[in-house]
C-alpha cells in the first residue's frame, strides 16, 4: 500500500462491520465504507467489498466470506467476528479459535495486511442482571484472547477499543445500545486510519468524526426496545436462553460459595488451550509457542477483555 490508486480493502465479519447503527439510504454505511473513502478504495465494488453480513458467525467467516474476499485480491482485510458465537448455545472456543485462525491466516499468507478489533460484551451493553451477564463477558473475554493471540501471531492492525474515552459516551451507541451510531463507526474508521498510518500505510486525511446528524435519544431507544429489541432477545432464547440459565444457576452456586474466580480461570485455560491447539503458523509452517499464554500485551488485558463491542 504505497499510494492511493488501486487499494483494494475487503471487509469480514458481522453486524458491526455491516454498517448497523450508521444508516444511509439504501441500506447501511459504516466504518469500514468509512474507512475505504479515506485510503483511496473506492465504494464502487471495485476498490472495496463489504462481505460482512448481520448475524454471521466465525464459521461464516472462515467459509464464504473469506473465499469471497480472496477472489476480490485485497491489499487490506478486516476481520471482526465472534461475537454471535457467544450467543448460541453450542459456543466452542475452540471452533471460534480455529475458524479465525483459518481467515486470518489465509489472509496473511496471500499478504494482506489484516485489520482486526477488540469484541463486545452483550450482556454489559444490554444491561443484563449479573448471573446472565457475567457468563457472556466470560465467553468474550475469551475470543478476545484468542484475537489477540491471532493477531500477534499474523502481525495484524489490532484496535484496542477500550483505550478510548469514547466506548463509554452513549452518543457512540445507537439505539438497540450493542451497534455503534454514526458517530461510533467515524470513531472507529479514525482509529483504524491512525493505526494504519503508525505503519506507514494509510493515505489521504483521516475520517472526520464529526456526524451528519444527532445520536439517538431516549425516545429512539425506548421504542426500539419496545418493538425490534424484544423481538431480537426472543430469536435468541430458543437456541442461548437454556444454556445461559445453566451458566446463570452455575454463576449463582459459585457467588454463594465464594468462588466465582474459579469460573474466570476455567475460561482462560480453555482459551489458552484453544489456541495451543491450532495448526502451525501458516506463513512459518511452525507454532509460536511464546503466543498462546500472552495473547494480550502486558497491562493491556483488562481492556482489551473487557471491551464493550458489537456483534
Amino acid at each position: 500500500m504505497t499510494g492511493s490508486e488501486g487499494i483494494r480493502f475487503a471487509a469480514l465479519g458481522d453486524s458491526l462491520t455491516e454498517g448497523l447503527g450508521d444508516p444511509v439510504p439504501g441500506g447501511w454505511r459504516g466504518w469500514a465504507a468509512l474507512l475505504a473513502e479515506r485510503i483511496g478504495a473506492t465504494p464502487d465494488g471495485t476498490g472495496f467489498l463489504n462481505c460482512a453480513r448481520s448475524g454471521a458467525l466465525t464459521a461464516d467467516v472462515a467459509n464464504s466470506q473469506l473465499a469471497a474476499a480472496r477472489a476480490f485480491r485485497p491489499h487490506l482485510a478486516a476481520v471482526v467476528a465472534g461475537a454471535n458465537d457467544t450467543l448460541r448455545g453450542s459456543f466452542d472456543i475452540g471452533a471460534v479459535a480455529a475458524q479465525l485462525d483459518v481467515a486470518l491466516g489465509a489472509l496473511a499468507a496471500d499478504g494482506v495486511t489484516v485489520l482486526t478489533a477488540c469484541l463486545p460484551d452483550p450482556g454489559r451493553m444490554l444491561g443484563l442482571p449479573w448471573p446472565l451477564a457475567r457468563p457472556l463477558g466470560r465467553r468474550m473475554r475469551a475470543v478476545n484472547h484468542v484475537v489477540h493471540a491471532l493477531s500477534r501471531r499474523y502481525g495484524a492492525v489490532h484496535l484496542h477499543t477500550a483505550e478510548h474515552p469514547w466506548v463509554a459516551d452513549r452518543a457512540s451507541w445507537s439505539v438497540d445500545r450493542l451497534h455503534p451510531s454514526e458517530l461510533g463507526h467515524r470513531l472507529l474508521a479514525y482509529e483504524f486510519h491512525a493505526l494504519l498510518d503508525e505503519r506507514g500505510l494509510a493515505v489521504g486525511e483521516p475520517p472526520r468524526t464529526t456526524p451528519d446528524g444527532p445520536p439517538p435519544g431516549r425516545t429512539a431507544s425506548a421504542w426500539w426496545m419496545a418493538t425490534r429489541g424484544t423481538g431480537w432477545v426472543l430469536d435468541r432464547c430458543t437456541d442461548l436462553l437454556p444454556d445461559l440459565l445453566r451458566l446463570a444457576a452455575a454463576e449463582c452456586r459459585h457467588r454463594a460459595a465464594g468462588s466465582p474466580a474459579a469460573l474466570d480461570e476455567a475460561a482462560h485455560r480453555a482459551a489458552v488451550a484453544a489456541v495451543a491447539a491450532l495448526a502451525p503458523d501458516r506463513l512459518t509452517g511452525t507454532k509460536r509457542t511464546g503466543v498462546p499464554g500472552a495473547a494480550c500485551a502486558a497491562g493491556a488485558r483488562e481492556s482489551c477483555e473487557a471491551t464493550p463491542m458489537t456483534g
